[in-house]
Order: structure tokens, then C-alpha cells, then sequence
């Protein structure tokens, strides 16, 4: 029996631990914890790392759990099977990848990515470039002028899908087709994409991607990354952070570094698996979810919001694109007392964030959020900014995580 898609969101709703009388929207930095994570955590500390000790890595299947997450992971980023791995930090992964694609293109010299990318991803490639040499540069283009800088010089193309304060989307399968007719590999970061919109990575033609777990995937604070190499380039790609468990026989303790055939050797270091444990709950729900119908009820829910918010709170400017095809699951608007606006937002209960320099962010999940919860948090929005309630010193104080 086909179950309809208010049945399936009010089921996801129930699945994740909200407080009482709060609106959580910034699931697009962190999400909610899953009602079943708690329970299957404390089975892998008790069951299985209090009961098997050391022997757990095999007796548990611990070692194997990044390539089975991976592919779990895999099956919503479009990633053809065997082709994702769990593990690190992303920007660990995005440094993997641009290490790998850059060493697959050795004559070119050119990193490019626009100037709305993750400021970590853009680290990682100075941090990269600063290793190679001087002759080697990150070339950064404005977000609309991306294609056209894709030239001959070009080795590398990274972009993310989704930018992080606009919610601007790249068409990244269009970006992947110019940058192989100029002779470019492409890496897509999908942090803001993965478990948000529909992905493709194989379809569209990405060499390499990268993405988290711990935003729209809902695994936890701290929850690792994941890494996809095309299979074209799964058993060549060098991995460049040569871990032990990257190992073709990490147990035959060589002196020197194999690489392991496939995705197998992007992994670095020991698997995280307490946090694993958390994904593998999270991603139980995603089980259910078509992304498509996920899609259709984001771009109805952020498209109420941009109207609920232009109709009522007419100091803010619309960041975020209207067209639909244009944004990820977020809307962002501009205001000068950005920062303080979204603080005493907070205080009243509603959770968004703030990115510099005058960004109100606000992250949108069907999975537990619906009309009711965006019209409310509009409301008392609103009530802020007439009453200039933000204009207070508590309000304007800089936390460390904004």
C-alpha cells in the first residue's frame, strides 16, 4: 500500500527527540536526534564493546561498517554501489580528493572553485597548493561566472552544490560536462545536498564527492564524513593520506604503503564507532524516504517561507534564489542586525543560525518540519523586528559558534 506523503512526514516526525514548544530549523548545520539512536549506541558500548572488548572488531563487524554506511549513504547521493566509504573529517575527504584528482591531471596547474564555497574547502586547497609548489593556484570565480571560467588550464573543479549561506544551487551536472570537455575532473561537496535534494553523482558524471553526516543525515555533532570515487577511478586514484587502514593488508604490518584496491583505500584512520553506530540508526529512517516526494515537499515548505516571511517582515531581503530548480533546503535573508535578530529568535524559541556578514539562515526538513512550524516561526519573527526586540545588549554579544 502506497502511503501518501503527509502519512510518511507525519511518521518522520515522530522519529526524531524535539523539546517541547521549540521550531527547530537548522537541521542544515546540525540535525535532531533520531528517537533510536540513544538505544543503539548504548547497545554498542554494552552489548558489543562492553561484552567483546577488542574482539568486537570482528565478532561485531566493526571493521566493515564504513563500506556498508557507505553504500547507505550511497543509495541517496545516487553513488553506484561499493563506491562510497564512511570515515574522518570532510575536510579530510575534500583534501583526499583534491589531492587524488590533482595528481590524475599532472599537467595542469589550476584548482578552481567561486567564491561562495566553504571557506574549509578552500583551506584545504590552499593547504594542498602550499605542498605542491608555488606553481600551482586556486583560482576562484563568482558563483554565476563558474562555467565560464572552466578553461584549459584548469585540473580541477570543485564546487558545492548547495551554497551554505544563500542556499544557491549549482546545476553541478552541467558544471561536470564543461569541465570534462575542457579536460577538467570535477568534485562535487554535497554538505548541504546529501539527505536535502535528489543526487546523482553517477548520472551527472562526478569524479569524486564528498559530504557530511551529521547535517541533513542526522547522525550526531561530530558525526564523519564520506568520500565517492567514481569507478572509473576507484583502483588508480592515489589517496594521498596513506592510513593504515587505506592498507591493501593493514594486519600484515609492511613497512611500506599498498594502497587497497577500490573506495578502500580512502580510508585513513581507525572508524569512529560510537559515531558509526549513531549514522547507522539515523539513516534507518531514510529507508522510507523517496527523495523525490522529500524534494517536492522542501520546495513547497521553503517557498511558504520566503512568502510568510516577505509578507511579514519586510526588513529582511531574500538571499536565497525563488526559482525553485535554483535552492537547496534553505532560505536566508539579509538584515543588518542579522546576528542579533536570529539571537533573540533563539531566545523565543526558534532555532535557526547566522553567517557573516549579515545572513539570517534557516534550514528546512520535511522530515520534521511542517506548515504549522514555519507560519509560527514567522510569527514571532515578526513580533521581533516590530518590536525591535534585538536591540538589546544581551542580544549583541558574539557567541563563539554563531
Amino acid at each position: 500500500m502506497t502511503t501518501s506523503p503527509d502519512a510518511l512526514f507525519a511518521w518522520t516526525k515522530e522519529q526524531f527527540h524535539l523539546p517541547l514548544g521549540l521550531i527547530y530549523l537548522d537541521g542544515n548545520s546540525l540535525g535532531p536526534l533520531p528517537k533510536a539512536t540513544p538505544e543503539r549506541v548504548q547497545r554498542m558500548m554494552t552489548d558489543e564493546w562492553g561484552e567483546h572488548l577488542i574482539t568486537g572488531w570482528n565478532a561485531c563487524g566493526w571493521m566493515g561498517m564504513p563500506s556498508e554506511l557507505g553504500d547507505r549513504v550511497g543509495r541517496l547521493i545516487g553513488a553506484e554501489r561499493g563506491h562510497t566509504v564512511i570515515g574522518d573529517t570532510l575536510s579530510i575527504k575534500v583534501f583526499q580528493a583534491l589531492a587524488a584528482a590533482v595528481s590524475m591531471n599532472p599537467g595542469r596547474k589550476v584548482i578552481l572553485s567561486d567564491t561562495g564555497n566553504f571557506p574549509s574547502d578552500l583551506y584545504m586547497a590552499e593547504g594542498l597548493i602550499e605542498l605542491l609548489g608555488d606553481e600551482y593556484e586556486l583560482r576562484l570565480a563568482e558563483p554565476h561566472r563558474l562555467a565560464e571560467e572552466i578553461t584549459e588550464e584548469v585540473a580541477v573543479l570543485l564546487v558545492t552544490e548547495v551554497d551554505y549561506r544563500t542556499g544557491r544551487r549549482h546545476d553541478v551536472a552541467a558544471l561536470t560536462e564543461r569541465a570534462h570537455e575542457m579536460g577538467a575532473l570535477a568534485i562535487w561537496d554535497l554538505a548541504h545536498s546529501a539527505g536535502a535534494l535528489p543526487v546523482d553523482v553517477a548520472g551527472g558524471g562526478a569524479d569524486f564527492a564528498v559530504g557530511c553526516t551529521y547535517k541533513y543525515l542526522n547522525a550526531g555533532p561530530g558525526a564523519p564524513a564520506f568520500i565517492y570515487v567514481a569507478p572509473r577511478h576507484a583502483d588508480h586514484a592515489e589517496p594521498a593520506l596513506s592510513g593504515w587502514l587505506g592498507h591493501d593488508t593493514p594486519f600484515a604490518f609492511e613497512r611500506s604503503y599498498r594502497p587497497a584496491s577500490g573506495i578502500e583505500r580512502m580510508r585513513v584512520g581507525t572508524p569512529p564507532v560510537l559515531q558509526m553506530a549513531a549514522l547507522d540508526a539515523a539513516l534507518d529512517v531514510w529507508d522510507r524516504i523517496d527523495m523525490k516526494t522529500l524534494r517536492r515537499r522542501s520546495l513547497e515548505l521553503t517557498g511558504l517561507m520566503i512568502e510568510e516571511v516577505e509578507t511579514h517582515c519586510p526588513g529582511l531581503k531574500l538571499a536565497t534564489p525563488r526559482e525553485n530548480d535554483k535552492r537547496g533546503s534553505q532560505v536566508s535573508f539579509r538584515f543588518e542586525h542579522g546576528y542579533a535578530a536570529m539571537q533573540a529568535l533563539i531566545d523565543q524559541g526558534v532555532i535557526g543560525d547566522f553567517r557573516a556578514p549579515d545572513i539570517m539562515r534557516f534550514g528546512i526538513t520535511p522530515l520534521y518540519i511542517g506548515e504549522d512550524e514555519i507560519r509560527e516561526a514567522v510569527e514571532i519573527l515578526a513580533r521581533i523586528l516590530r518590536g525591535a526586540i534585538w536591540d538589546q545588549p544581551k542580544y549583541q554579544r558574539r557567541k563563539r559558534v554563531t
